[in-house]
């Protein structure tokens, strides 16, 4: 079968879960073309072919983009993350890091997601919790 991208039986998900499984698919094949993309162009000599080929570049930047804006636009938590994560400048992880516990911080205990559609595992409120 084709449409192996649901790991649970696709009639047994709602309708708006199968976009968001698609939509994540997008993206996924958007970043992927992204990929092909940069490696064609650092090989190519041909400056009109790099050319076209960066156009269409861009072209799969922006539907990545799109991609991504409709997922965090359905999922709030991972929303303002993202807003603590990108654009800013310093070390990646630990910008990462805070702004986890950031949004976690205004979502419950971080124990566990308050709402159950918050798409995280928990598993950043394990950390430190050595044996």
């Amino acid at each position: 079968m084709g449409f192996d991208q649901y790991h649970e039986p696709a009639g047994e998900l709602s309708a708006e879960t199968r976009t968001f499984a698609r939509m994540c698919a997008n993206l996924t094949e958007e970043a992927e073309a992204i990929g092909w993309y940069e490696q064609r162009m650092s090989l190519e000599p041909d400056p009109v072919a790099r050319a076209i080929m960066a156009d269409s570049l861009g072209e799969e930047f922006k539907h990545f983009s799109m991609d991504l804006e409709f997922l965090l636009r359905r999922k709030p938590l991972w929303r303002e993350i993202a807003r603590g994560i990108l654009f800013q400048t310093g070390d990646i992880v630990e910008i990462g890091e805070r702004a986890e516990a950031a949004a976690s911080a205004g979502h419950g205990s971080g124990d566990a997601p308050e709402r159950p559609d918050t798409g995280s595992l928990g598993i950043g409120s394990l950390k430190g919790m050595g044996s």
